[in-house]
């Protein structure tokens, strides 16, 4: 590893410790000629994702895009910056593991939406209004009906549970 000090590339490993859960390594390092103490992060490399934007575009996956679309959306909700990090981790990892290499904004959106709609009623519906393109107070109602309706379904069984369990504990 080069020196940022001094430019020598022989340095030695001081400390090394997992970091952002698990997903890098940070290492504090020593140079041999300066003695120049530096942190580096080590990460692994993965396969580049393209992202297919609404008019057809195509653009590199940038992770800070995300997470500054996330935070801009949790602003003044009280959410730890820690927690819309690894909720980036989470997207991200779960975009690695699909075995597509491009994925549609569109995508990208409801997994964002999935993750807001369990930490903030209010960062759910500030993304959605971005990402749905809100023209108006109906498409704000639309949203809020929807994120209502989901709540009501948590909270109660639907019909179509009920039925399954009579139809379970009557045979």
């Amino acid at each position: 590893m080069q020196c940022p000090n001094c430019q020598h590339t022989d340095s030695r490993v001081l400390e090394s410790r997992s970091s952002e859960n698990g997903q890098s390594i940070r290492r504090r390092r020593e140079c041999l000629q300066c003695k120049h103490r530096f942190t580096t992060y080590e990460r692994i490399e993965f396969v580049p994702i393209t992202v297919i934007k609404k008019d057809g575009k195509r653009e590199s996956f940038h992770r800070s895009k995300l997470l500054r679309g996330i935070v801009r959306a949790c602003e003044k909700t009280g959410i730890p910056h820690l927690r819309l990090e690894a909720i980036v981790n989470d997207i991200e990892s779960r975009l690695q593991q699909d075995s597509k290499r491009e994925v549609t904004s569109q995508e990208i959106g409801q997994l964002v939406l999935e993750y807001l709609r369990q930490e903030s009623e209010v960062a759910y519906v500030r993304f959605a209004s971005v990402y749905g393109n809100f023209q108006g107070i109906r498409d704000f109602i639309a949203a809020l009906a929807l994120l209502q309706s989901s709540e009501i379904e948590r909270a109660h069984p639907s019909w179509s549970q009920v039925e399954e369990a009579s139809v379970i504990t009557s045979s």
